[in-house]
This record gives C-alpha cells, sequence and structure tokens, in this order.
C-alpha cells in the first residue's frame, strides 16, 4: 500500500469514526443531561419551606455589603438599621448555569462571576445572559435575630 493510499483509507475511517460519535451525542434537548452547575452553588431552597436559617445580629452582618450564604441563600445587608428592609435575601445560584453570585457593594448588584449575569436587589435580571430572575425570599426581624424564610 502506498502512502497516498493508507492515508487516504485512514482519513475516511476516521472521519466516520468522528461523524459517528458526533451523531450519537446529537438528540433532542429533553434527553440531555441537566447542565453541569458551574461554580458548584447550591440550588435554591423550595418555596413552602419554611425557615431557612437565623442571623444573630449582634454579631453578624453589621456593616453594609456583609452576606452570609447559607441553604442556598444569599442574605446581604444593603442599608444600615436593623429593619427587615435593611436585607435582602435571594438565591445564590446564578439561573444561567448555576454559579454562586457575588454582591457589589459599590453598584448595589448581584454579580454572576462566569458570564457577566446581573440582578437587582430583588433579583431581577439587569444584564444576561440570564433570562430568570433570582428567586427572593422573606426577611423577618425579632429583637437582634433575623429569619430568612422560603
Amino acid at each position: 500500500m502506498e502512502r497516498s493510499e493508507f492515508l487516504s483509507k485512514f482519513g475516511l475511517g476516521v472521519i466516520a469514526v468522528c461523524a459517528g460519535c458526533g451523531l450519537a451525542s446529537c438528540g433532542s434537548k429533553g434527553n440531555d443531561p441537566a447542565p453541569a452547575v458551574v461554580g458548584g452553588a447550591p440550588q435554591p431552597p423550595t418555596q413552602g419551606s419554611g425557615s431557612l436559617f437565623t442571623v444573630d445580629l449582634s454579631s453578624e452582618l453589621q456593616n453594609v455589603g456583609d452576606s452570609k450564604i447559607s441553604n442556598g441563600v444569599i442574605l446581604v445587608r444593603i442599608d444600615g438599621g436593623d429593619a427587615a428592609s435593611a436585607f435582602t435575601a435571594v438565591q445564590v445560584a446564578c439561573t444561567h448555569q448555576g454559579t454562586a453570585i457575588n454582591y457589589n457593594t459599590a453598584q448595589g448588584i448581584f454579580i454572576c462571576p462566569a458570564h457577566g449575569s446581573e440582578y437587582n436587589k430583588q433579583g431581577q435580571v439587569l444584564v444576561g445572559p440570564a433570562t430568570l430572575p433570582l428567586h427572593e425570599y422573606n426577611v423577618t426581624i425579632n429583637g437582634t435575630s433575623l429569619t430568612v424564610s422560603a
């Protein structure tokens, strides 16, 4: 077998194998596995889950911009004082691909570090690629005890 004949036959075999692999991976989107969670953020709790966690305001979240992540929720102090309106609690997993979001105190928004989605303090999408809002959770305060609930 001459070199050109070998390369020709070898090339056709490789193309056939690669085409088979590509076709095997193509299927209806309904059969595809769920996308991998980038950044490993936990999935948010469902509505009606009750109390998710409690924070002692005498020792935690004392400064604007301080945050705490627990049970798939990010709680942030967005203002001074100890009223419920001084805090926001939203799911920590970006609705685009599940990356853990961060709060940018200077801009007053949540930002996904993976693809740049931005959300306002209530979790509404400001900039994509995310198209769905973050779930917002209830914040209640009793004395120095703050509770986040679904």
